[in-house]
């Protein structure tokens, strides 16, 4: 008999280059317009539109502290029944974080705007659950967003500006 944790090859497992310092909410809203009308059962389907952006900025500097930065991700969602306003839901969910040491200066935007993001997003996306519930309909139940794609249509024209450059030197 043959002992498994001798023969499987060890992992190379390397510390994330991120850390979160703190993750809190920096504002949320919910208008609930028409109620009570507006939680009368419907036939018709409410058309919900889900708005989502991110900012990235530096935070002050502290000696003997790493640099810090706050990422923003903010999330609004609008819910219609035909001309009817059933409900608006925003939040600003953010993170203080750090990157570590050996993150290029060039990774450092899209590190921070794609991978701070995605995992920041299922808190903010349980707290507006948990608003349209407390407002009497279902729980929000926003899918999964790729923040990969996201950052790519926002920078494009930047991205393909330094593709550019870098083709020329």
């Amino acid at each position: 008999m043959t002992d498994a944790t001798a023969q499987s090859t060890p992992l190379d497992v390397r510390p994330m280059p991120l850390t979160i310092h703190a993750q809190y909410v920096k504002d949320v809203s919910f208008e609930n317009p028409n109620a009570p009308q507006s939680l009368r059962p419907s036939a018709d389907k409410p058309e919900i539109k889900v708005n989502v952006n991110m900012e990235l900025n530096g935070l002050p500097e502290v000696p003997g502290s790493p640099q810090m930065f706050e990422v923003s991700l903010r999330l609004r969602c609008a819910s219609k029944r035909g001309e009817t306003t059933l409900f608006v839901a925003e939040i600003e969910y953010a993170a203080a974080v750090s990157a570590g040491e050996g993150v290029a200066q060039e990774t450092m935007h899209p590190l921070m705007l794609i991978e701070v993001p995605r995992l920041i997003f299922p808190f903010a996306r349980q707290i507006l659950g948990d608003l349209t519930q407390q407002a009497g309909y279902p729980p929000l139940l926003i899918g999964p967003i790729d923040f990969q794609q996201l950052y790519i249509q926002r920078f494009a024209p930047d991205l393909q500006q330094k593709a550019d450059e870098m083709a020329r030197a």
